[in-house]
């Protein structure tokens, strides 16, 4: 069950927080850089992770804090090459796949509801309608509310049916 809502992501109820990055990702720009902020240890375990593991577009990283947090970071895109640590730009593909892994890991770890901001059409410059329908196609058919941040409000608690 897919939810548009509005306000601040960071007030969310849902058990799991999606985030996009890339591959090696410095976490300085967009929704990254405002979870690096919270969550410091979350960047600094990406990137050990992702010197361990080598990941390609597609993978998905689940990170949990002490205080009982659940981040998952989507990698939609290679980090870019000419500038290391910073990302490139997502691909279509990527997050095609991506979605598809959080599918899959939603239902492994038996997630109860995810929040997510509109990925790849802010910085990333994917055309929304399509990403919405990627979500839908690879989404959709959990079981448990995805509430998509459409419009991002500041310090405004969203609407989430069924929290």
């Amino acid at each position: 069950m897919i939810y548009a809502v509005e306000g601040d992501i960071l007030l969310s109820r849902a058990q799991v927080i999606a985030q996009e990055v890339a591959v090696g990702d410095l976490m300085v720009r967009g929704f990254s850089r405002k979870l690096k902020e919270r969550y410091p240890m979350m960047a600094t375990e990406f990137a050990e992770w992702c010197q361990q593991h080598d990941p390609e577009p597609g993978a998905v990283w689940l990170w949990g804090s002490l205080d009982k947090a659940l981040i998952v970071s989507l990698i939609t895109r290679q980090g870019d090459a000419d500038n290391p640590g910073r990302p490139g730009k997502p691909t279509k593909l990527g997050i095609y796949r991506s979605l598809h892994a959080l599918n899959e890991m939603a239902l492994t770890e038996r997630f109860t509801s995810i929040a997510m901001p509109k990925i790849g059409t802010g910085i990333g410059g994917l055309d929304w309608d399509e990403v919405r329908g990627m979500m839908h196609s690879q989404l959709g058919e959990l079981l448990i509310p995805v509430f998509i941040y459409v419009t991002k409000l500041d310090g405004q608690v969203a609407f989430e049916p069924g929290l």
